[in-house]
């Protein structure tokens, strides 16, 4: 599903000095794929993860998402991959305070090519374990339950991959074991997931767990 051929980021600070952020960064998932990727703050980790997810380009490398290159692809190709192939998990939920957790899980319909939206946003309620939570609003549940709601959300318009940025960060240790549960249950029904975390425990209960350091990437198993 994903191949990065020696991708590198690099940023511009004041003062023309650059920063690699990543170097030379060779990657492979296949579809079906659990991976964790592990490294300390400042390794590397969310601008890879914002390159896997069409968010950001490199600045050397290819990387071919489904057989295509997509490295200089347009940005309205790249904002049509997000919204059809891809779901997005955070650590801040990052849902909307006053709308239903409906509400929030239907947002990417909107952008979608469906010609109905009937009784998605409930299905991927449902699917989560939310079906009797689907008019609260956030304040209304709990820190592990908003996070479902995010999950829902990520999976409402059916993707093929999963990217997920710390999703346990804000959990406690039990929301957090029922999340991961989640989402095995997820990658058994053939999900390809990409989970950022710093947490050991975490990443060894994934297929695959790559390591970054200081921009470079290194397979742990």
């Amino acid at each position: 599903m994903i191949e990065l051929q020696t991708v590198g980021r690099t940023y511009e600070r004041k003062g023309d000095t650059e920063v690699r952020a990543l170097d030379r960064v060779s990657l492979q998932v296949e579809r079906g794929d659990f991976i964790a990727i592990v490294g300390a703050s400042g390794s590397g980790k969310s601008t890879l993860m914002n390159i896997l997810g069409l968010l950001d380009r490199p600045t050397q490398g290819r990387y071919v998402f489904r057989g295509s290159d997509v490295t200089n692809a347009s940005k309205r190709e790249l904002a049509r991959l997000r919204n059809q192939k891809i779901g997005f998990v955070f650590q801040a939920f990052h849902l909307l305070p006053r709308v239903s957790a409906l509400e929030n899980v239907e947002l990417p319909l909107l952008y979608s090519d469906r010609r109905s939206i009937q009784g998605v946003g409930q299905a991927a309620l449902n699917a989560v374990g939310l079906s009797d939570r689907m008019r609260h609003t956030p304040s209304e549940l709990s820190g592990g339950q908003q996070q479902r709601v995010a999950i829902a959300r990520a999976l409402v318009n059916d993707p093929e991959l999963i990217l997920a940025d710390e999703p346990t960060g804000n959990l406690d240790g039990q929301s957090a074991n029922e999340l991961m549960s989640l989402f095995h249950g997820l990658n058994r029904q053939g999900r390809t997931i990409v989970l950022v975390t710093h947490d050991p425990a975490l990443a060894a209960q994934c297929r695959r767990m790559v390591r970054l350091t200081s921009g470079h990437l290194e397979e742990l198993s």
